[in-house]
């Protein structure tokens, strides 16, 4: 379950122990659905008037409700096969899966993608199946539309290119073949780049294929779709490439040499000794100089078991004004004796080992100067979009 929900979104259900959010956005394609609807409406049930429109809309509700079995389809897999679900998205341009991390294995990443397809063309087989037995009118109507949505969503999901589930199911191919995962990615990255390109020039082959000439709703759709298509290929790609340069991180490579000092030093004020009545007039100038005479960067407090305690910015010190040093302490820092560390010369991973799945790479962690290890804060992983119709 997701702690909190992303902004322009409102919550209306759960599914599959996950929430179920619609985004404001989804009203736009609402409204959208019901202007189209409408002539069709008004030809099957003559005389309704405004609520030809509201008929459009129960449309709309209905197309979405397939939508979101599409979607609560992924999530369902996703949990099974172990991997947290944070929510359900409805959207403009249909649904979104937040699946937290990514598939571990090429065939968990294939059931996970390919299972939305399936159930689209399931809906859309299963309202075809029922038409020979539903009556005339906006029923039928509404049916004919729902078996005619699904099976287009579910034969345009499989088109092989990122962020679509074909992407999918094509980055998993090629991660089983080739043992790769980045390059099954930036493979099916590029899939979903020639498909934005092909959906921005639909409408200047439109009218060769199908008869009837281009408007200007056909030609905004497209751009929005090629745009949704070419950012999430994109952004996928970009994030193949950065997981690839983790392994070649060195933890000592991230550290910065550090002076300790004691966690409860208290420099004194005039020109003597640090400590001494007569000592810096400032917290900044005394630790300035102890730090450029030692080679370091930066500054950390020591407590009396040896490890790090509290720390200092030096830039910060030198705001402190002249005559106050004997009132500021290091402030004490969180103590993180706890959490995990790394070996200075261990090489880097996405999700080491000593860090857990669910871990990632921190700051490092430094005594006097050297490089103790990395410390690995515990983080929420960025959720993966599983992209829906």
């Amino acid at each position: 379950m997701s702690e909190q929900r992303p902004p322009g979104t409102f919550k209306v259900g759960t599914v599959a122990g996950s929430d179920v959010l619609v985004s404001t956005s989804w009203f736009l394609v609402a409204a959208l659905i019901a202007i189209i609807m409408a002539p069709l409406v008004e030809q099957v049930q003559p005389g309704l008037g405004a609520l030809k429109y509201v008929a459009g809309l129960a449309f709309a509700v209905l197309l979405y409700g397939s939508v979101l079995l599409h979607e609560a389809s992924h999530a369902i897999v996703a949990k099974r096969l172990g991997y947290p679900v944070s929510s359900i998205t409805l959207h403009f341009l249909g649904g979104m899966t937040s699946i937290e991390g990514e598939a571990k294995r090429p065939r968990e990443e294939f059931f996970i993608a390919v299972v939305g397809p399936l159930t689209s063309m399931a809906v859309g087989v299963a309202a075809l199946l029922l038409l020979p037995v539903t009556p005339d009118g906006l029923t039928r109507l509404a049916m004919e539309g729902l078996a005619g949505a699904n099976l287009l969503v579910g034969v345009l999901n499989l088109v092989p290119g990122l962020p679509l589930d074909g992407g999918r199911v094509l980055k998993a191919g090629v991660w089983g073949l080739t043992g790769s995962i980045v390059r099954g990615t930036v493979v099916a990255g590029w899939g979903g780049r020639l498909a934005a390109v092909a959906v921005l020039a639909w409408p200047v082959a439109q009218e060769s294929v199908l008869g009837t000439p281009p408007d200007v709703i056909d030609f905004v759709l497209a751009f929005v779709v090629a745009a949704f298509l070419w950012s999430g290929a994109t952004a996928s790609m970009s994030a193949a490439r950065l997981r690839s340069r983790i392994p070649h991180l060195v933890a000592r490579d991230l550290a910065r040499r550090t002076l300790a000092v004691p966690a409860d030093h208290r420099p004194g004020l005039g020109g003597g000794p640090a400590g001494h009545p007569r000592g810096p007039a400032s917290l900044g100038a005394h630790l300035q100089r102890r730090t450029h005479a030692r080679g370091g960067s930066a500054a950390a407090g020591r407590a009396a078991r040896g490890g790090p305690r509290a720390g200092a910015d030096p830039h910060a010190c030198r705001r402190v004004p002249p005559g106050r040093g004997r009132r500021h302490r290091l402030r004490r820092a969180r103590d993180r004796r706890r959490r995990p560390r790394l070996p200075a010369d261990e090489r880097l991973t996405p999700t080491h080992p000593r860090c857990g799945d669910s871990r990632s790479p921190g700051s490092p962690e430094l005594a006097g100067r050297r490089v103790r290890g990395l410390g690995c804060a515990r983080v929420r992983a960025r959720p993966a979009a599983v992209p829906g119709p």
